[in-house]
This record gives structure tokens, sequence and C-alpha cells, in this order.
């Protein structure tokens, strides 16, 4: 069975576990960095990115994380997720892990109460997905690698470059686990592609 991980720090994990069980993955919640050998893959959940950046230096992550996505394995970013892996946010130059080659906007379509739903279409992936947006970034560019998967409003919600997978939205809050499945089989092509080396 497939291992993946889910970041225990701060953030909706135990949605994501779930998400990842009805997908026929083995779900970990990772709390310490050491764990992160354990598993094939890795998500990144939402939740308030400053203070996961905070929890990450606190834990000693940092270092651990950027190994985990540089080794070639697969990396999903959800909502704060996408911001720890974009290689810069907003107005400021740096960004968190640095993995993804994406310039992200936190907030960027409101606070709390903008929150919304809207069903988008996941290129090669789902279409007429309802992607749950809470205090949601978005991305204002991307790097040449990097493909788009789903705009909203001209806005990217959501992309990938090899094996990173980032998204605006949290799609662990529903029953539809199409998204979720798409990562699942990022990870299981990795682990014949890591295997074969």
């Amino acid at each position: 069975m497939t291992k993946i991980g889910v970041l225990g720090l701060q953030g909706a994990v135990r949605e994501h576990v779930r998400s990842l069980e009805a997908c026929g993955a083995e779900a970990v919640v990772i709390k310490r960095k050491e764990q992160l050998e354990e598993v094939e893959g890795l998500i990144l959940p939402g939740g308030e990115s400053t203070t996961m950046r905070r929890l990450i230096d606190k834990y000693d992550f940092l270092d651990a994380l950027k190994n985990f996505g540089q080794s070639g394995k697969p990396m999903f970013g959800t909502c704060a997720g996408l911001i720890l892996l974009a290689k810069e946010i907003g107005s400021i130059s740096t960004g968190h892990l640095e993995l993804m080659d994406i310039k992200a906007e936190r907030n960027a379509f409101g606070r709390q109460r903008e929150s919304f739903e809207a069903d988008i279409d996941l290129k090669g992936i789902a279409e007429g997905f309802n992607a749950v947006f809470i205090r949601a970034p978005y991305i204002l560019e991307t790097g040449d690698d990097v493909e788009i998967l789903a705009t909203y409003y001209d806005k990217i919600v959501a992309a990938q470059q090899d094996h990173y997978l980032a998204c605006a939205f949290h799609p662990e809050l529903t029953d539809d686990h199409r998204f979720t499945q798409h990562f699942v089989d990022m990870v299981k092509q990795s682990q014949k592609k890591l295997a074969s080396l």
C-alpha cells in the first residue's frame, strides 16, 4: 500500500487523512521530521502559513522538507501549503520552501468571510470539481515548467510542476476525492521511477 504523509503541525490534517484513505492509500500524520523517511509522498495542508512556518522552524522541519521535495518524492500543497511550496510570495521576493516555480499571493480572494465554493474544471483530472475556497491564495505567476490545471475568473488556482502539485482551495473538505486520487497516482508513478534509478 502506498504510504503518504500529511504534515501534522497545523491545519486540516484529519480531513486529508480521510481523503487519502478513501483513495486506498495509507496515511501517516507527520509530527517529527524523522517520519518523512517512512512515506513516499507528502501533503502540506491548509491552515495559516505564517503559523505553519513558525512551527516548521520550531520543530526543525525546514531542511528536511526541502530535501524531501528535492529527492523527487511528490508534494501536494493545499491553500497555505501552496504558499509554503512557492518560490515567491507577493511583494516578498523569497518564499518558505521555495520548491515550486510559482509566485503566490496570500488571502487573494479576501478574508474568512469572503470564503466561497465554486465548480471548476481540473485539466485532465476532474470536470465540475466543487472547490472550497477559505481565505484562499492564488498563483500570480508560473515558471515555464509549470502546468496550469485550473483557473477561477482568470486567477490560477491549481498547478503542477513535475512532482509538485498545488491548489488554492481545500479538496479534502468535500467527498469528491478525484484530486487527491491524482496525487496518489503521482506518488505511485514516482515510486516506480525512483525504484528504477
